[in-house]
């Protein structure tokens, strides 16, 4: 199987690995038919996981990377290492001004974005789905790099990315799903909105793998905004959103054990 799987176009080699993502994103969400609500130490310290895992892939899975293949290529190593990082951030920064959203227990009067007559679930599904939009990039530009033959790039490593990002997915769909149950939605509407919050990543995911392949000096970069606009969401919202409940211990010591196990997984299968 694994073999028959090395042998598929990289763009479908993305999307099947984005699929997986989303799949468990929907398997988070599907937690709303077990549980109305969601303790909130629990969903802290699954926004911490979270968090810790994004950190540690934007370093071990996309920025080093990227710098290692620049040098490959003969550019300066740092040049797309900042300009792709703060692209990234900058990208974030500008759909955040554009997207209307509402972060996970916020009130509606938080709303960020331009004002809007949408409902709560709508917002929260949004917020949700701008963290999946850097993630399905990430996972869909490391299989571009590796059919694009750069030294460095391993079957194993982009695989590593996608479980990665595919944990710490598991609390993201739980978090919207969970929360609009608890507002008085259907146990199966509460589900649906949850997991669709995951099907930008696909998406995401095919595009990044098709761009870096065409335009293979574009790899470092693409690399280097996945990494930004990830530590973006990581600094902008899921930190402070698992500190912001008075639960910072338990939410910090999450975001170790996601680095750490993030980690474990890039240099151990990478």
């Amino acid at each position: 199987m694994f073999e028959s799987f090395t042998r598929l176009p990289h763009t479908l080699q993305a999307l099947l690995a984005t699929l997986f993502t989303w799949a468990v994103t929907a398997l988070g969400a599907g937690m709303v038919f077990f549980f109305k609500k969601i303790d909130r130490k629990v969903l802290d310290a699954m926004l911490g996981f979270a968090g810790g895992v994004m950190t540690a892939a934007s370093f071990w899975s996309l920025l080093a990377p990227g710098i290692e293949m620049a040098e490959t290529m003969g550019m300066v190593p740092w040049i797309p290492a900042v300009v792709g990082f703060l692209a990234g951030g900058l990208f974030l920064k500008l759909v955040d001004k554009i997207l209307p959203h509402l972060h996970i227990e916020a009130k509606m009067e938080d709303a960020e974005g331009p004002k809007t007559s949408w409902q709560r679930s709508i917002l929260l599904v949004f917020a949700i789905t701008l963290h999946n939009i850097p993630e399905g990039l990430a996972v869909g530009v490391a299989f571009g790099a590796l059919a694009a033959g750069i030294p460095g790039a391993s079957l194993a490593g982009a695989a590593a990315l996608a479980l990665g990002i595919g944990l710490q997915n598991f609390p993201e769909g739980a978090a919207v799903s969970i929360p609009l149950r608890r507002e008085g939605m259907s146990r199966f509407k509460s589900f649906w909105y949850g997991q669709a919050s995951g099907l930008v990543e696909p998406v995401a995911g095919v595009l990044g793998a098709a761009l870096v392949v065409a335009v293979q000096p574009l790899l470092p970069y693409a690399l280097s905004f996945a990494a930004g606009a990830m530590i973006y969401v990581v600094v902008e919202e899921v930190i402070p959103e698992s500190q912001g409940s008075g639960n910072s211990d338990i939410s910090t010591l999450g975001a170790l054990g996601g680095f750490a196990l993030m980690m474990l997984l890039d240099v151990a299968l990478g």
